[in-house]
């Protein structure tokens, strides 16, 4: 083979080589970015459809009927993180997912009870209690910001900020609630209720603004000028002794619908965390979840460590018990 052909078989080597490189380096950035969450389709339902749920319980002659509101904001600071303090404390990235937080500022997976006792807080009233929940995201819209491709595991798009946050307790429709001990831990929902073949732990509850008395496991569709609602109520039966428990539950527990508490145990106050987006009709919507879950509505839930004062607990504990309505 003469020189020039030589050349050529080698000029003919290299580009075949250059291309080949590029199609796998094409092929793996490909695999790496995140794909778009897709819920089932059987995940969402018109508001319209679901029926009006069953009343309250109705108040005994001993009922703590006050409510308190803890004024939170909504995350105007932007604390997001992949961390669980109370599920996966120590672990980095331990949740898989991003949470949204309010209150307590310094809240992630290394936090302890000295440094959220120590930390600033986003609620009004100096609580430093944190409040966390998986965020939802739009998924027509490729998320840009840090926290927002930092999850990975499916969980893409733009996180959609919450319209509104109300952090609020409750009292016992029976009886009197006792204080809260100083940082509890507390968990509602179930973070893998599409795997987990039963739904006894499904606790939160999807709807639309205007339509209070309807509430689904599913995606709501809203009408126009609605907001898409979350509702997340804690378990408000307390055993006594115990702060946290090895499986993060055993320690509460629900009362029975009719707000009757299982024995053994003494009510504490009820926290619901209301939150609220704005979703245009048609917007697709997903859940933050382990991949496998697949974004199903179902697997929302959230956290709480309890970081009141005694002397603060004790005063949202009396508004209750006498039957104000208190913001604190």
């Amino acid at each position: 083979m003469g020189n020039g052909n030589r050349l050529l078989a080698l000029l003919v080597c290299l580009l075949l080589g250059a291309g080949l490189a590029a199609a796998v380096l094409g092929a793996a950035r490909t695999a790496a970015a995140p794909r778009p969450a897709v819920p089932a389709s059987g995940d969402r339902v018109d508001i319209g459809d679901v029926p009006p749920g069953p009343a309250p319980p109705p108040a005994g002659p001993d009922a703590s009927t006050g409510t308190v509101t803890v004024e939170c904001g909504r995350n105007e600071q932007g604390h997001w993180n992949q961390d669980n303090v109370v599920v996966s404390p120590g672990l980095r990235a331990g949740a898989h997912h991003t949470h949204a937080y309010v209150g307590n500022l310094s809240t992630d997976a290394l936090s302890t009870d000295a440094s959220l006792a120590a930390a600033g807080t986003s609620c009004a009233g100096g609580d430093r209690s944190t409040y966390y929940w998986p965020v939802l995201r739009r998924t027509d819209r490729p998320g840009g910001r840090p926290h927002e491709r930092a999850a990975g595991h499916g969980n893409a798009g733009e996180i959609l900020a919450e319209a509104s946050v109300r952090v609020e307790f409750r009292g016992s429709p029976v009886g009197k609630v006792v204080p809260m001990p100083r940082f509890l831990r507390a968990v509602t929902g179930d973070a893998v209720a599409a795997t987990a073949g039963s739904g006894a732990d499904v606790r939160a509850r999807w709807g639309c603004s205007h339509s209070p008395g309807r509430s689904t496991t599913s995606y709501p569709r809203c009408p126009a000028g609605q907001l898409v609602t979350r509702t997340l109520v804690f378990p408000s039966c307390w055993n006594g002794l115990d702060t946290a428990a090895a499986d993060h539950r055993s320690h509460l527990a629900f009362p029975s619908a009719r707000g009757v508490c299982p024995q053994g145990t003494f009510p504490v106050p009820e926290l619901r965390l209301s939150l609220a987006y704005a979703v245009p009709p048609g917007v697709p919507i997903a859940l933050d979840s382990f991949p496998e879950q697949r974004h199903s509505p179902r697997t929302d839930h959230a956290m709480f460590v309890d970081v009141m004062s005694d002397a603060r607990m004790a005063e949202l504990v009396g508004c209750l018990n006498e039957g104000p309505t208190c913001r604190m």
